[in-house]
């Protein structure tokens, strides 16, 4: 049975309609990519996800229909978001950042200290002081700091310095090795997708176009479905 599963899922934004009858899957320790271009569903199908949207159809969480229920208890049932745009507590420190929505589990400040060191060295600074890259790491230490069963990256590689977008590569490369953490990764980079990714979806105007193993996408699909 898979962790998550999405069923013909549709949702709107007022009387426009953003979701098409979307359908989805991610399995337990699986990573999976959902990909498309921009403004096609992407972050609408995360929202729906994590009930910050309403939506229409069949979302499931290890058997649990999500339904009605609110964000925080779908956080609490083991999604972890890591939003688009990092969000963190401007005038917290990094620590209280860390700790703000902390949950019993293997993740915690040391555990994310030794995934980002420099969160360790700036444990007592301000969350705005940090750079965007820091910032980045925060919101992906965040996340784990919940000790989600499902990590959902919005974006996590957007907008940031090339040596720093590797390190959060290299994280999530590393997340995959040694965790077993099922994993839902949006992003652009196709090079690094197809290097941590175990499937793909791809989301156009609102549906879901294309799904299966991510050495099956092949560069002509990329090129139609992607524009890469």
């Amino acid at each position: 049975m898979s962790l998550l599963e999405l069923r013909n899922v549709t949702a709107h934004y007022g009387v426009s309609q953003a979701l098409f009858g979307v359908s989805l899957h991610v399995n337990s320790g699986e990573v999976v990519a959902l990909m498309g271009r921009n403004g096609m569903g992407k972050s609408t199908t995360v929202k729906c996800i994590c009930r910050i949207l309403t939506s229409e159809g069949t979302i499931t969480f290890d058997g649990q229909e999500l339904g009605r229920m609110p964000s925080h208890k779908t956080a609490r049932l083991g999604i972890g978001l890591v939003p688009e745009g990092r969000r963190c507590f401007a005038d917290l420190s990094v620590r209280e950042n860390l700790i703000a929505a902390a949950r019993t589990g293997q993740w915690d400040l040391e555990k994310v200290g030794t995934l980002f060191p420099r969160l360790t060295e700036r444990l007592e600074q301000r969350a705005a002081s940090l750079s965007g890259g820091e910032q980045q790491m925060l919101a992906i230490g965040r996340a784990l700091m919940t000790n989600p069963r499902l990590l959902i990256l919005d974006e996590a590689t957007e907008g940031l310095a090339p040596i720093v977008r590797q390190e959060i590569w290299d994280a999530i490369s590393q997340l995959k090795r040694e965790t077993g953490m099922a994993i839902l990764l949006i992003d652009k980079s196709l090079r690094e997708l197809r290097q941590v990714s175990d499937r793909a979806v791809i989301i156009e105007r609102g549906r879901d176009v294309w799904t299966g193993h991510i050495t099956e996408l092949d560069d002509q699909t990329a090129h139609d479905r992607l524009g890469v």
